[in-house]
């Protein structure tokens, strides 16, 4: 006998609901895009939990104030672009930097925005970046050097062909129109 909860279930599903699962269908316990999307969202929840703990910064944050790190003086496209995040989450992200300080906006050539770290966001820099490797140490635990390589260099090659693919099926680079 059903119980009292799959009845006022089945009561509201409507007559031309699909109900049952299809036959045709990804296994997704082999399913590699959904694993991979599993295990970079658990990273991201983690490092994102974290940050915004500690510091008061998401992951987001986080991504930019790490892009400045590596490439000083990169304009919010340049930031965007790099780390494959839409432009206004960019955008927003910034402004909260630098409101706390933590990035400064200069003006540049030809109405271009070079963005740079202050002091106290490179300090954050320093403190931050344990937090995210700790999500590197989780990914690379099990793996001899070699397997890393393997697997850095199998990522990079995936994420080409995404590009690529991308730019055959829209005309344009990810992240450009994004």
């Amino acid at each position: 006998m059903p119980s009292d909860t799959e009845q006022r279930t089945r009561a509201a599903v409507p007559a031309d609901a699909v109900t049952e699962p299809l036959t045709d269908i990804i296994d997704p316990d082999n399913f590699t895009p959904r694993l991979l999307a599993l295990l970079s969202n658990a990273l991201v929840w983690r490092e994102s939990h974290e940050l915004r703990r500690r510091f008061g910064l998401g992951t987001n944050d986080w991504r930019i104030i790490s892009s400045l790190a590596i490439r000083p003086g990169a304009s919010a496209t340049e930031v965007s672009d790099f780390i494959g995040l839409n432009k206004a989450v960019i955008s927003k992200g910034v402004v909260k930097l630098v409101d706390r300080g933590l990035v400064l906006l200069v003006d540049g050539p030809r109405g271009s925005r070079p963005m740079y770290l202050t002091p106290a966001g490179a300090e954050m820099h320093d403190a931050m970046l344990p937090i995210s490797m700790r999500g590197q140490e989780i990914i690379l635990a099990d793996l001899s050097a070699d397997d890393i390589d393997r697997l850095n260099a199998l990522l990079r090659r995936m994420l080409e062909k995404t590009r690529e693919l991308h730019v055959l099926e829209n005309g344009s680079d990810v992240g450009a129109d994004d």
